[in-house]
């Protein structure tokens, strides 16, 4: 089991480190039973540098692309959220299917919610917290993120892929 993983903030990186790192994302991939519960990581990612609400990170461990999550602002409603404002959405969160099972979902969530509250400090905002939706059937990612931390705050029936399980962890 990995002892860390990186958030590499893609709007950060430079044009040659971007490039390498979309190249490295543009071979992630999921399991059959995983796509309706996520995207295809390139276009999440290159819709995230487009949207300024939107920031894009690549999950990096030992200096290899092995997943991306996207935290976002004013959206968590489309968690299943009372609000937009109060916390922080994490979506499009997947790890390589080759890279599952290794604990790498755990240790990026809680980095999720590290960078979350950098982010917050930095932009001034009121967030304190983040908040996603898990699809119930989901059982994995629902285990990483209470391994994570985050608490399960109830039934989200407003997704496209089915009932979906509001999660939340506080900064």
């Amino acid at each position: 089991m990995p002892d860390n993983v990186w958030l590499l903030p893609l709007k950060n990186l430079d044009d040659d480190a971007r490039a390498i790192k979309l190249g490295e994302i543009a071979v992630l991939a999921v399991t059959a039973e995983q796509r309706m519960f996520v995207g295809d990581p390139l276009r999440m990612m290159l819709v995230g540098l487009e949207e300024e609400s939107r920031h894009p990170f690549v999950i990096d461990s030992n200096g290899v692309a092995v997943g991306v999550l996207t935290l976002q602002t004013g959206a968590a409603t489309a968690a299943g959220w009372a609000d937009d404002d109060s916390a922080w959405l994490l979506r499009g969160f997947l790890i390589d299917r080759l890279r599952q099972g290794q604990g790498l979902g755990a240790l990026a969530a809680g980095a999720a919610v590290r960078a979350a509250a950098k982010l917050t400090a930095a932009l001034g905002g009121g967030q304190s917290g983040i908040v996603l939706s898990v699809n119930e059937l989901n059982a994995a990612g629902q285990a990483a993120y209470r391994k994570a931390g985050f608490a399960d705050h109830g039934q989200y029936v407003g997704g496209d892929s089915g009932p979906q399980r509001t999660m939340y962890r506080g900064f």
